[in-house]
């Protein structure tokens, strides 16, 4: 509800993936204390994202965010929403059920998110100086107290 009352809002004509990461960190502290950086990178997101609200975003209005990633959706079938944020709530939805949960958390569109390198969350990701890349692996877990593990090697994260 968070993200559609943001693209209405906006005067979007869809919710896309960057309306979504939005209302996620504002909503969610599991997905935001999933960031490397902590609460100072999440802080500098937030920024970049009210930016979006106030002009930032104007080069993507009256566009359809869809990243190439997944098919485009036919006939509609979520209307609303551009083709990225659905395939990203699918997504969301598969990691869901994958780890036997009920119900997704927001670690899950998170993930989600971020695996997609061409949708407009990414893009404002990398525009705050998020790795994309380094997140993923600490939503996923890899990432412990700052650190990337990787094949028990540990490397500074952020």
């Amino acid at each position: 509800m968070g993200a559609r009352r943001r693209a209405a809002r906006d005067g979007d004509r869809q919710i896309d993936t960057a309306h979504l990461l939005h209302t996620l960190l504002e909503a969610d502290p599991a997905a935001r204390g999933a960031f490397p950086g902590g609460p100072a990178q999440v802080a500098r997101l937030l920024g970049y994202l009210v930016q979006r609200t106030i002009g930032y975003g104007l080069r993507w209005s009256g566009t359809v965010e869809d990243s190439g990633r997944l098919p485009a959706l036919s006939g509609g079938a979520m209307p609303g929403w551009s083709p990225a944020a659905a395939g990203a709530m699918r997504e969301a939805y598969a990691r869901a059920h994958a780890r036997g949960a009920g119900r997704v958390h927001g670690t899950d569109l998170l993930a989600a998110l971020v695996r997609d390198p061409r949708c407009r969350a990414v893009d404002v990701l990398q525009r705050a100086g998020v790795d994309a890349g380094l997140l993923a692996a600490c939503v996923d877990g890899a990432c412990v107290d700052g650190a990337l593990m990787d094949a028990g090697n540990h490397s500074e994260c952020g």
